[in-house]
C-alpha cells in the first residue's frame, strides 16, 4: 500500500515548470536512441539487433548528418507540456477511483490509474506523435515537411484530419500489457532487493523504475511497432514513407508484417528502445531534482540549491504562501 500524496512546499506553477523542464531535458538527451528506434521499427532496409543499432547511426549521419539524430525532436517538446497536464488531470480523477478512505492506494491501483491517465493523455496528444514519426522517416536534407507546423498542414490537407489519428487505438490496446509488465515488476520489488518497498535508497526507485519501464515496454512494444509503421505510412513522403511492408488497414499492417518479417519483427527496434530508457530517466529525474531544489531554497526550506539540508528553525508542513506569511509576521512583529 501507498499514500497519494504531491510535494506541499512547491507551488503548481513551480511543480509545473520542474516537470517540464526535466521532461524537455530527458527527452533531449535520449532523442537519438529514439530515431533509431522509429527507424528500425518502420524503415525498410534498416539495420537491425544490437549491432545494427551502431552501424544504423553511422548511415543516418553520413547520409543526413549528425541533426538527424533528432529529427522530430521539436514535435516531441511540443507534446511534452499539453501530455503532462493532461495526465496529471486524468490521474487524479483515476486515482480517486482507487484510494481508500485513509487515502491509501495500492501498488496495482496506482499502476492502473496511473496506465489509464497515461492513455488519456496519449490519445490527447496523438497528433503530434503522428508528426513526429513522419518528421523522422523524412530525410532531413530533401524533406517533404518543413516543420511542425508545415506537416500539419500538409497531412490535414492531403490525407485528412483522421491521418492524424491512425493506430490510436494501439496505444489503447497498448496499455493492458504496459499496465501488466508494471505490476509485476512493482509487485515484486521487496523480493528482488530482500527488503520493504519503505526502505528504498533513491538509487534503488531510480533502478526500479528502468526496471519497470523495460519489462513494460518490452510487453507492449508489438502494439508500438504497428502503431509505427501506420504513423509512418504516407504518400506525402518517397516511398511511401520507406515502411517495410504494404498493408491497407491495422490487422493487415500485423499479418503483413509477421508473414514476411516473421514474428520477431514486432520487437524490431526494441534495443535503442531499451537504451534509451536510463538516458531519459536519469537526465528526467537529476533535472526534475535541481529544479526542484532550487524552488525549495527559494522557498525558504533549505540552505542551498545544491543539497537538501533543511534550514533551521523552518517548519516543513508549511505551504509557501503559508511560510512566507509566517516570515513577514515574524518580520513585523520584530
Amino acid at each position: 500500500m501507498a499514500t497519494w500524496r504531491r510535494e506541499g512546499r512547491l507551488t503548481g506553477a513551480q511543480a509545473a515548470w520542474c516537470a517540464g523542464l526535466a521532461g524537455a531535458a530527458g527527452q533531449s538527451a535520449s532523442a537519438p536512441l529514439e530515431t533509431l528506434c522509429a527507424l528500425g521499427q518502420a524503415r525498410a532496409g534498416f539495420p537491425r539487433g544490437p549491432g545494427g543499432l551502431r552501424e544504423g547511426a553511422r548511415r543516418l549521419v553520413r547520409a543526413e548528418g549528425k541533426a538527424a539524430l533528432w529529427k522530430g525532436n521539436l514535435a516531441a517538446l511540443l507534446r511534452l507540456l499539453p501530455a503532462a497536464a493532461a495526465q496529471l488531470a486524468a490521474q487524479r480523477r483515476f486515482v480517486m477511483l482507487f484510494v481508500d478512505e485513509a487515502g491509501h492506494i495500492s501498488h496495482w491501483g496506482s499502476i492502473a490509474a496511473g496506465g489509464m491517465a497515461g492513455v488519456v493523455a496519449a490519445v490527447a496528444t496523438y497528433p503530434a506523435e503522428v508528426i513526429q514519426t513522419r518528421l523522422i522517416m523524412q530525410n532531413r536534407l530533401q524533406p517533404s515537411y518543413k516543420g511542425v507546423l508545415h506537416a500539419l498542414c500538409t497531412i490535414c490537407h492531403q490525407e485528412g484530419v483522421t491521418a492524424l489519428y491512425r493506430g490510436v487505438s494501439l496505444s489503447v490496446l497498448g496499455a493492458i500489457p504496459f499496465s501488466l509488465g508494471s505490476f509485476l515488476v512493482y509487485t515484486h520489488l521487496d523480493r528482488i532487493w530482500g527488503e520493504p518497498s519503505l526502505g528504498f535508497t533513491p538509487l534503488q526507485n531510480f533502478t526500479n523504475g528502468c526496471l519497470a519501464a523495460a519489462v513494460a515496454q518490452t510487453f507492449s512494444f508489438p502494439f508500438e511497432t504497428i502503431k509505427r509503421k501506420m504513423q509512418a505510412q504516407s504518400p506525402c513522403l518517397p516511398d511511401n514513407g520507406g515502411v517495410d511492408v504494404h498493408f491497407s488497414g491495422l490487422m493487415d499492417c500485423f499479418k503483413q508484417t509477421v508473414k514476411t518479417k516473421g514474428w520477431l519483427a514486432l520487437w524490431n527496434g526494441l534495443t535503442a528502445n531499451l537504451l534509451r530508457i536510463v538516458p531519459y530517466f536519469g537526465v528526467m529525474f537529476s533535472t526534475f531534482e535541481f529544479c526542484r531544489r532550487i524552488c525549495l531554497y527559494r522557498n525558504g526550506y533549505i540552505d542551498s540549491p545544491l543539497s537538501n539540508q533543511l534550514t533551521p528553525g523552518v517548519d516543513q508542513s508549511l505551504r509557501p504562501k503559508e511560510l512566507r506569511e509566517f516570515k513577514l509576521l515574524g518580520r513585523r512583529n520584530v
